[in-house]
């Protein structure tokens, strides 16, 4: 009886793919595309996992709280690093984000396909099918993000040349050699879009003993932060609070401070792209120096890190069309494919 109205229910819930990331999450639906995009944000009441605002202080609503919260508030990002860090936060977050989809809060039981790291441990994989079940999932599928952003981005996974996808996203860099619809080579480093955040702030407090907040470091490196030189460096004015006073300050910092910041989390990506390469095999290094690097993740946005990357290398580099949601999309094009795609890609789910 239980599996017949389990049934009926996902009859009328949406299928979705999820981009679950560590800065933001994006959720795919057939034939819509990508229909939601948030912060992975909570808020919730200190103490407790009783989220605000009558549980909707989710996402963006939440994000805007971070560093701003009084003493009986907490805003909470549950994932760390591209794995789950607070299970109950977590599976608050998904279900508020299915229901936001369906736009109703009752009756939903869609199939989800979900894109993890690929140097997650089978502990971690589990928990991200755990709370997405008690989030309302009837069924959770897992893909790799290197290779649902190498689908994202249109490129030939199942033929037997060798193609290249590096996804920045906030917790992870996911560096892979794809060929035959399988990963021939992975390296997965906690070195993103967050370790770039952590280091302009950690630069403000040596060089200006400034402290600065995590949204005021993403705004700066969203700016002014760059990889490469810039044909034209900028500038801008930069509010935090002086540690020797502890008073309100604000100062100028240009591009070229900022990449000086920047130096080691993006010396830590290049240098997880050569480990790659070196153990790439030979036939499909070939086929590299043609094809070249597709990057994906919002990371591929700091200008010029692509620059910096096709010098390190030797390979043309391309940043990939909407590189932010290449992910989600690929999560989508797995679920509308999902009987043949499966059948060859390496299957990902717990036992």
């Amino acid at each position: 009886m239980f599996r017949l109205l389990d049934q009926l229910l996902g009859m009328f819930s949406v299928d979705m793919g999820i981009d679950l990331g560590t800065a933001n999450t994006l959720v795919c639906v057939r034939e819509r595309g990508i229909i939601l995009n948030e912060p992975s944000v909570v808020a919730v009441k200190k103490g407790t996992t009783t989220v605000l605002n009558n549980g909707e202080a989710v996402g963006a609503e939440a994000k805007e709280m971070l560093g701003r919260t009084p003493g009986s508030i907490v805003a909470i990002r549950p994932m760390k690093d591209g794995v789950i860090a607070n299970f109950e936060i977590a599976e608050t977050m998904l279900r508020y984000f299915i229901r936001k989809v369906h736009n109703r809060g009752w009756g939903i039981r869609p199939r989800i396909v979900i894109a993890i790291p690929s140097g997650i441990t089978a502990v971690e994989k589990q928990a991200v099918i755990n709370s997405a079940e008690r989030a309302g999932a009837r069924k959770v599928h897992l893909i790799e993000e290197p290779l649902a952003a190498a689908i994202g981005v249109g490129l030939p996974i199942t033929e037997a040349t060798g193609c290249m996808i590096v996804d920045i996203g906030g917790g992870t860099t996911e560096v892979a050699v794809i060929a035959l619809a399988g990963i021939v080579k992975s390296v997965s480093i906690r070195v993103a879009g967050d370790e770039m955040d952590e280091a302009i702030i950690a630069y403000m407090r040596k060089n200006y003993n400034l402290m600065i907040g995590e949204q005021t470091a993403e705004r700066i490196k969203i700016n002014i932060g760059s990889a490469y030189p810039l044909r034209k460096e900028m500038s801008m004015e930069v509010k935090g609070r002086d540690l020797s006073v502890g008073l309100p300050r604000k100062i100028i910092i240009t591009s070229e401070e900022v990449r000086e910041a920047l130096r080691e989390p993006v010396g830590g990506i290049v240098q997880a792209i050569k480990d790659a390469l070196e153990e790439t095999p030979p036939e499909l290094s070939a086929d590299l120096v043609d094809l070249g690097i597709v990057m994906a993740g919002g990371g591929a946005l700091l200008r010029g890190l692509h620059k910096v990357i096709s010098e390190e290398t030797g390979l043309p580099v391309r940043v990939a069309k909407d590189p932010l949601t290449a992910v989600a999309r690929g999560t989508g094009v797995f679920l509308e494919q999902l009987d043949k795609l499966r059948a060859r890609l390496r299957d990902l789910e717990a036992d």
